[in-house]
């Protein structure tokens, strides 16, 4: 009885207690590791993995699709097919002119072989 045993008390201020022990609960959380699926993708790596899904992606659709694609992207880059746009305009009215001239021509036929 003795042994005398010496305790000692190490007291902080309120100001350097947060700056001296750390209190968050960093041992409790698993540390992160960055993995290649956090990491972003390049535009060459993109351009790779659509070749590879190219026929696997939907026609049309909402989202995930081709049709998706070419509607954001049209947006995004803005209306450049005016020259296909009028284009097309003309070919379809030359389509209805032809139509109408082999109908003209059917129902001449029709008239002629009547007579």
């Amino acid at each position: 009885m003795a042994d005398q045993i010496t305790i000692s008390k190490l007291l902080f201020n309120k100001n350097s207690y947060e700056k001296v022990i750390d209190t968050s609960f960093s041992q409790l959380i698993q540390p992160t590791t960055n993995t290649e699926a956090d990491q972003p993708i390049s535009v060459q790596q993109f351009f790779t993995y659509y070749q590879q899904l190219f026929f696997i992606i939907p026609r049309f659709g909402e989202v995930n699709s081709h049709e998706y694609l070419v509607k954001t992207s049209t947006e995004y880059v803005g209306e450049t097919s005016n020259e296909n746009d009028e284009l097309i305009q003309s070919l379809l009215e030359e389509i209805n002119q032809l139509r109408q001239e082999n109908f003209d021509l059917q129902q001449n036929i029709l008239n002629l072989t009547n007579i």
